[in-house]
Order: structure tokens, then sequence, then C-alpha cells
């Protein structure tokens, strides 16, 4: 879920009640950003306070417990401390959980889905429309057959992942109610395919859907750019095959329609936390794993992202009585602080080497002295690094290879939020350049 919610200024008319309530009852973090743009290694580095070169974590098939078996994760950290530890839904990786880390281990990560990934059993599954039945041409080094899809459920989506992962957190609480207790809770969407009740895809007119100012049919390197910073093939949707603007508008609407339903379903999980009394001495926390483009240069997928869309995720923290609550905080943010920021909340001694600072000042006062830039890397091949970001509040800068052999990019993000124009090789950027390089290198280093 990239921060398309109105709460966050959306550039779409998005219907984000619980989301934006639940902000507006704690701290919004609008500038938070994820430590890699995947699944896998973003939830590995979030979910030990370790970095992505630490965890060795650089793909979706590597198991964060067969690099690091004796690693001290999140909420195995609550579970040594006396809380019950209970998970519904996605929270490592599928197919990837940790055995160590929930007080009912049933050793499916995705066990209360009726199918993997969230995606519903004897759903009607909807081909994007095609304007007037042409399909675009395939690249002649296309391999890959159509496979996207928009998911269209009935009611409110009973019987659907993320209906069913929410009801299991719900009887969590009840259960919960009167000792401590971590209980996670991981909706799948807005991840691909979209899916979402017909009656949310009805909240959204796709003509009315403004398409990014760079959108293109396929991935598309920009003039000025480096070749190495757009991945020649999409990885979620669109694959093998170009997105006319008809249907790149009915996409970017079930997206938003997925973004409306897992706002619902999170209104379903607050409503009951309330009607049990426990919001007093609660602490939510909602963030998501990793961002997405919906079309901005050609790109629809996650993976592979170094840009603003693909690495700034949303992050809410409401702390009981915390003095910042109500306000937004504007500092930059990464989801490693998670992992300290809840130790220490919570009075729990840590691990040593857990990266991140802690958020507490920050939760007592939005506007604090905050002086931490955010990183993100990107691996192709799960075990080398392919690009690193460093985001600072004005400037958004990465590099592609080592000491950015493959080319960088430098956006100045309060002139050009859209990031349409590289300034890396101007010459008036030179300074900045040169304060920013050192940064990547420390960190990769």
């Amino acid at each position: 879920m990239r921060v398309e919610l109105a709460s966050y200024g959306s550039r779409f008319d998005v219907h984000s009640p619980n989301i934006d309530r639940l902000g507006s009852q704690g701290v919004r973090f609008d500038r938070n950003y994820c430590q890699f743009p995947l699944c896998n290694p973003s939830r590995a580095s979030l979910l030990t306070g370790r970095r992505p070169l630490e965890t060795r974590v650089l793909g979706n098939r590597t198991g964060l417990r067969d690099q690091h078996p004796d690693w001290i994760t999140l909420p195995q950290l609550f579970r040594e401390h006396g809380y019950t530890t209970l998970r519904s839904g996605k929270i490592f990786h599928g197919g990837l959980d940790d055995h160590k880390a929930w007080t009912d281990f049933d050793g499916e990560t995705e066990s209360f889905h009726p199918t993997q990934m969230g995606r519903p059993m004897d759903v009607p599954r909807e081909p994007i429309p095609m304007p007037n039945g042409v399909v675009p041409p395939l690249p002649h080094d296309a391999r890959a057959l159509h496979s996207d899809q928009i998911l269209v459920l009935d009611g409110n989506g009973e019987g659907a992942g993320d209906y069913l992962v929410t009801d299991r957190a719900i009887q969590y609480l009840r259960r919960c109610r009167n000792e401590p207790f971590f209980i996670a809770c991981g909706l799948s969407k807005p991840h691909s395919p979209p899916t979402a009740p017909e009656r949310f895809f009805n909240l959204y007119d796709p003509a009315k859907l403004d398409l990014p100012p760079d959108f293109a049919a396929w991935p598309t390197v920009p003039a000025g750019f480096p070749k190495a910073a757009i991945r020649p093939r999409n990885a979620d949707l669109f694959i093998g095959r170009g997105a006319s603007g008809p249907e790149a508008q009915q996409v970017i609407r079930a997206y938003l329609a997925s973004i409306s339903w897992a706002d619902w379903n999170l209104g379903r999980l607050l409503a009951e936390l309330d009607t049990l009394g426990l919001r007093r001495n609660t602490i939510v926390v909602f963030v998501a794993d990793h961002g997405y483009q919906l079309g901005e240069k050609g790109k629809w997928s996650k993976a592979g992202s170094l840009f603003e869309e693909g690495t700034r995720v949303p992050l809410v923290i409401h702390l009981p009585d915390a003095a910042g609550n109500g306000r937004p905080c504007l500092r930059i943010v990464q989801s490693i602080d998670l992992y300290r920021t809840l130790a220490e909340l919570c009075h729990l001694d840590l691990p040593s080497q857990i990266h991140g600072k802690s958020l507490t000042p920050l939760l007592n006062d939005p506007q604090a002295i905050w002086d931490e830039p955010a990183f993100s890397i990107w691996s192709e091949d799960g075990e080398t690094v392919h690009g690193t970001a460093v985001r600072t509040p004005r400037w958004r800068y990465a590099e592609f290879g080592q000491n950015a052999a493959n080319g960088s990019m430098l956006f100045d993000m309060y002139a050009d939020p859209m990031q349409l124009r590289n300034l890396a090789a101007e010459p008036a950027s030179q300074n900045v350049v040169a304060g920013l390089a050192p940064l990547i290198a420390q960190y990769i280093a």
C-alpha cells in the first residue's frame, strides 16, 4: 500500500475514513520509508530491526530463520517478555513464518486464507477491460501471457481472505482481552490482483482518475534517467503487455477500491478494540511493507522501485495519551524504527545490534528536532545490491551499481514531487550529490 490515502493528500478522492481517523487520533508519519520495495526483505527488516544487508534477505525466497536462527524477532521479543503473541494473515512473508514468534504456531503463514496471498476461492476473475477488444502488441522479448486480473467480490467480501483475517484478529482480541497481548493482523490488499467488494468499486469513476504525467504503456526509462532505474518488465500487473489509458484507469480504480476495503476491515478491528474497552491501554500501529507504482514511468509493481512511490509507506502510531496525538509528523522516519520504538514504549530489554531510532520523541512532539535520513535498497538477484536510495527532507538520491557505476538519480522533492527531472548530472546539483553520495557509501559499508 502506497500512501494513496485521503489523510496523506492523495491526488484521488480516496475513501479511507478509518485509517484517516486513526491518524487523527494518534501521530500520522507523512514521510515514512521502507528499507526494500519487496515483501520478504522489507518485513524481515521491520520485524528484526536490522538493515537488509545485515538480514541477508534480499529476495522473496530467502528464509529469515535460515539465515539467523538465533535472532529475536519483534513478536518473539514480546513473547519472551510474557505477552501472548498471535498472528492473523500475512506478517512474515508467505510460507516463511517464524515459529519462535507466536504463542500459537500453526506452521502456515497463510493458514487462515482460503488460498495463498489472500486470493479468495470461487471468486469471479474479471480480465482488465480491453479498449475495443484490441490487445496491445507484445514486445519482441515477451514470453508471459496476459495474467492481469481484477477480482470483484459480493457483499462485504465474506469468505474472502482479508475478511476472514480480520475476523480471526477480532477473535484474538476477545480471547486476550484480560492479558498482555501482541496481535498482528496482516491484510494482503491492495496486493495484486486488486480485490474488493463491488460496492467499493462503485466509489470511484475510472474516467475521473487522472493518469500520472509520466504514464507510459510500457516500463519506460525517461530521457536523462539511468537505464538501471527501470525494470524492462512489470512484475505484478500488465505483465508482458502494454497498458492503454482506459485500462490503466480501471486498474487504478481497482487499487483504490482495494484500499477502501482494507480500510473497512481495519475499521471493524478498531471498533472491536473500542467495544472491549481496550483502546486506552493498547498501542495501535498501522504500517505497510512497501509502496507501489501505478503507471508512473510505465511501471505497475513494487519490486525494483527506488522511486518515492515504491518506498514511501503509511505509518500511524496511536499511543494512548501521547502528547503528540492528533498532529502529523513531517520528519523522515523508517519502518526499521518500529522495533526499537515498541520495545522502548513497553519497557522491553532490546537485543544487541538493533538498528533504527526510537520514534518516542516524535510521538511526544511531532516537530521535535530530528535529522535522520531514510535508506532503501534494491537487489535484482537476491544476492547483490542493484541500487541504493537515500531520502532527506528535500532530496531523493539514488545510485545504481558500486559508486554509481550504472548511473544515479537526484530529485528535488519540493519542486518535483513526481520525480520527472533527474538533476544528478546537472552542474548546479553537484554540491548536493557530493553531500548525499557519502551517506550511501557509509550505509552500504
